[in-house]
Formats: C-alpha cells, structure tokens, sequence
C-alpha cells in the first residue's frame, strides 16, 4: 500500500493512555539507570595483558616543514607541493575534491 507523505498527519490523542509527569520521569530514570549495569563481553576481551604503556615516553624526530611543502588550509596536513591545487586558498588535492 502506497503512503502519502505529504498529507497532514492526525495525532490519536485519545487513544494514547495518559501518564503523569512523575511516571514519565520515573520510567527515563530507570532506562537511565539500566545503561551503566551491563558490562560489555568484548571488553573484556581486548584489554591486551601488560599494555600498561603510562611509564613509557615517545622520542620522535619532529622535521620542520620543507621548502617544497604546504600546509593545507582545510585539513591542516602538510603536503608536497605538487599535491597543491589551489595556490591562492593553499588547498591540497584531497580537499579540493
């Protein structure tokens, strides 16, 4: 049977039980409150056995950007120059697209 979206829609106020402003409230508190209990199985699963990697620090060479490099305005990655597109926006080619 084909439905027509444009025709205004009729609520059933009469048919829809009437609930206090309490119940309502009452009812979102437990669903609120069901959402914390249930502890997911897959995660349990991927906590990975002496991943504690806190005492651990990163050393990386970080290079300052290059002669033939841009950084993109939009995305804000640097790019080669001949990823380029706009030379006035500084826009890369990924961007641009």
């Amino acid at each position: 049977m084909a439905t027509d979206y444009d025709t205004p829609r009729t609520a059933d106020l009469e048919d829809a039980p009437e609930q206090s402003l309490e119940a309502l409230k009452a009812r979102r508190a437990d669903a609120a409150a069901d959402l914390g209990d249930e502890v997911d199985p897959f995660e349990t699963e991927l906590d990975l056995p002496g991943a504690d990697l806190s005492g651990e620090e990163l050393n990386l060479r970080v290079l300052p950007r290059q002669a033939d490099e841009f950084t993109c305005t939009s995305c804000y990655l640097v790019h080669h120059r001949s990823q380029l597109v706009d030379e006035r926006r500084m826009i890369c080619r990924d961007c641009a697209a």
